[in-house]
């Protein structure tokens, strides 16, 4: 099982374009053995201290191996509608690991 954390990123106004982008890939996770376990979009109440940038969206999820994580970036589907991510993210950051 490999987990994964995503901090993302989005251009100002392209808050659209994201969620286009996101009712593709989302749906496309549990065709290879993952599942989104939280999306959270914080709000800026949300945060008690930081000292990097605060993510639009955070992302926590699952693949069944590190293997079905690499199929899922390599969707075909998917990856027609990058286009959309390229326009919408700014960055972002993935953090991998497994669960103690």
């Amino acid at each position: 099982m490999i987990y994964f954390t995503q901090l993302i990123y989005i251009k100002e106004g392209q808050e659209q374009v994201f969620d286009e982008f996101e009712a593709i890939a989302i749906p496309a996770i549990l065709k290879y053995n993952g599942r989104l376990l939280l999306r959270i979009r914080p709000t800026e109440n949300s945060f008690i201290e930081n000292s990097i940038d605060k993510p639009y969206e955070i992302h926590f999820g699952k693949f069944d191996s590190e293997q079905d994580f690499e199929n899922f970036t390599h969707d075909e589907e998917r990856k027609k509608f990058l286009h959309l991510k390229e326009q919408s993210v700014k960055t972002t950051i993935l953090i991998k690991g497994t669960q103690l």
